[in-house]
């Protein structure tokens, strides 16, 4: 197990690696937020960055892809009231770090400038929850493509109607530095990788896929036998599965959704509605209800990223700030939004740890880290044994979701028709269709079987959820 990097150490790991190269100093980022905060504004940061990824693919028994590439920058930002100016740079140079300062300040009203004492530089707390490994170092590029080709071997050995395989290894390596103009500086090392595999399987001319994959925070070695096997399991199970299904049926009916990946539509088609810009401009369906039943009894989701590890996880947000636990429905009743440092000013709300950014080049919103339900009483083999006549749906695909009004469409990758509690065959072409809090207060059984992880829930009953089928 490698050890999880302190705080100082990835304050020192980011100097490093964002400001000594470049003649910049913390005095020099000191200055700069004093150059913004002359005219009056409300808030400032400065977000350094630099991040490296690589990609390989792996199809037709070939590594027809790799890829790296390496961006850095710094993005700078002033606030007041209800406007941001924004500048970006990808030149880390003191002039251009000036001269962004410069350009940002102008939103204030005062337009004229006045001395500010900038506080003192403070270290932020954060927490420690993976490794400051750089992934990509972890594996050699003979190791990597070793990796893919034993995917594919695996694959093809499982069963003889595997007749293509594809794919995917991705590593990420991101430093991030935060200042902030209440003197806070942050800074974070944040390793991801992924490992997906996709296999296609052929009987009597029919030919169906089958997905798997995951990752996290951590080096490339955690990649073992036995995680690789379980992926290949997965994808070709699917695989075969749906060389079975039948088309799907349609109309309202009962559909229990199964733990883990179903998790995405609770993902998306309720964690954006809970989202803080959205409440605060009144475009969510779940503005102003704080303190109303917006779900069923029972319904309890969190926001969390605290969890070790996982891909959603953070040890400072994209402000700077601690990443935390949220209840945002608690036994059906709305609780909180998540938050950035903007949006919770305006709403008299503190920040919930959930400022994030696309990259340097954009500023944060308030935005999901790992969005899961929490579990209940009931076993997924009695939920299931519940259905009379639905669908049990157990992994999704594509979909859409009008933040809005929280309609959404998901397609279910993987399901099965249920009569009489039992499970008849698996189905294929069923989309869900439906509205995320219309949905939430539908929910009249739900699962013991939750492993919090990036999105994910237990299984979940919903009586009266729109099907949209082939049969």
């Amino acid at each position: 197990m490698i050890a999880r990097e302190p705080t100082l150490a990835r304050l020192a790991t980011a100097e490093s690696a964002l400001l000594a190269p470049f003649g910049l100093t913390p005095s020099h980022l000191q200055r700069a937020l004093g150059e913004i905060m002359s005219h009056g504004v409300d808030d400032a940061d400065l977000y350094f960055q630099t991040t490296r990824n690589e990609g390989w693919s792996l199809e037709e028994g070939i590594v027809k892809t790799g890829s790296f590439s390496i961006d850095q920058g710094v993005g700078v930002r002033a606030v007041s009231g209800e406007k941001t100016a924004f500048a970006y740079s990808d030149d880390l140079s003191w002039a251009s770090l000036l001269d962004a300062a410069h350009t940002v300040r102008s939103i204030s009203a005062q337009g004229q400038g006045r001395k500010v004492r900038v506080p003192a530089v403070k270290v932020a707390k954060s927490r420690s929850l993976y490794p400051g490994v750089d992934p990509i170092g972890t594996m050699d590029s003979n190791q990597k493509v070793a990796l893919l080709e034993k995917v594919e071997r695996l694959a093809k050995a499982k069963d003889p109607r595997v007749v293509q395989v594809m794919a995917g290894l991705a590593a990420e390596h991101d430093i991030v530095l935060v200042a902030r103009a209440d003197g806070t500086m942050a800074a974070d090392v944040r390793p991801l990788i992924r490992l997906s595999v996709t296999v296609i399987a052929e009987q009597k001319g029919r030919r169906e896929m089958g997905s798997s994959g995951g990752g996290g925070r951590f080096g490339l070695d955690y990649f073992d036998d036995t995680m690789v096997q379980t992926y290949v399991d997965e994808a070709v199970a699917n695989a075969l599965t749906n060389l079975e299904a039948r088309p799907a049926p349609a109309g309202e009916m009962v559909v229990v959704l199964g733990s883990g990946w179903p998790g995405i539509l609770l993902h998306e088609a309720v964690g954006h509605g809970l989202e803080g810009d959205f409440n605060r401009k009144g475009s969510s369906a779940f503005a102003g209800r704080i303190g109303q039943r917006v779900a069923a009894k029972g319904v309890t989701v969190l926001d969390d990223g605290t969890i070790a590890d996982r891909r959603g996880s953070l040890n400072i947000d994209d402000e700077g700030h601690t990443s935390q636990k949220n209840v945002l429905i608690e036994d059906g009743i709305l609780r909180g939004y998540i938050q950035d440092a903007m949006n919770a000013r305006l709403m008299g709300v503190k920040p919930t740890g959930n400022g994030r950014r696309e990259s340097y080049a954009h500023v944060p919103m308030p935005r999901m880290t790992n969005t899961y339900m929490l579990g209940g009483d009931k076993s997924p083999e009695e939920i299931v044994a519940s259905i009379k006549k639905g669908l049990y749906a157990t992994n999704f695909g594509g979909g859409q979701v009008d933040i809005t009004s929280g309609k959404f469409v998901f397609s279910a990758s993987q399901a099965y028709w249920v009569e009489n509690g039992q499970i008849q065959y698996p189905v294929k072409g069923a989309t869900l269709v439906g509205n995320g809090p219309d949905a939430l207060t539908r929910v009249s059984m739900i699962g013991n079987d939750i492993v919090p992880v990036g999105v994910g829930q237990p299984t979940l009953r919903i009586d009266g959820l729109t099907v949209g089928g082939t049969a």
